[in-house]
């Protein structure tokens, strides 16, 4: 975030320069105004990309293994901008490289969620799927699994058949 600030800043300085400069080799014949106006229109302009570039450059850096699995659009209306394109603030990945089954229960696949934000930490939340049911349970912490690898005391919620951590996990296998 800081390092966004002082790009943002760097930004404004820079522009408002360019156009000082303009203005001395037109012998001062453009309005004194046009300086602090396109320092803070670059400013805005670098500031609107760092937001809409967020959630490429954090999945460019995701590790191996690490699948997006929704990314979830955001309209605001103090960015009214994000009415024609919407802006992705936050996703879900999955690590579908350390996903854990059961022999006695195939369809059951252990694996850790990721959720991501603009502006949050990163939230890690070891959930269960069940792929023949088309269901999903976070797992507690201390949840006990039975040797035949079946856990109690679980809520298990049936989201839409198109739902992207369910697909995801279901299809990696």
């Amino acid at each position: 975030m800081f390092l966004e600030l002082i790009g943002v800043i760097f930004a404004g300085i820079a522009t408002a320069g360019v156009v000082m400069i303009i203005n001395r080799a037109s012998r001062n014949r453009l309005p004194k105004w046009l300086a602090p106006v396109a320092a803070g229109a670059a400013m805005i302009a670098v500031t609107i990309s760092s937001e809409y570039s967020w959630f490429s450059r954090t999945t460019n850096g995701l590790p191996e293994g690490l699948v997006v699995a929704e990314a979830i659009p955001e309209r605001s209306l103090y960015r009214p901008w994000t009415y024609a394109m919407p802006m992705i603030s936050r996703f879900a990945a999955v690590d579908i490289a350390t996903q854990q089954s059961h022999p006695d229960q195939p369809d059951h696949l252990l694996a850790d969620v990721y959720f991501f934000g603009r502006w949050a930490p990163i939230n890690m939340v070891p959930v269960l799927f069940d792929c023949a049911a088309g269901r999903r349970a976070a797992v507690p912490p201390g949840a006990v699994f039975s040797s035949s690898g079946q856990v109690e005391g679980l809520q298990w919620a049936a989201p839409a058949k198109d739902d992207g951590l369910l697909t995801t996990i279901c299809e990696a296998t």
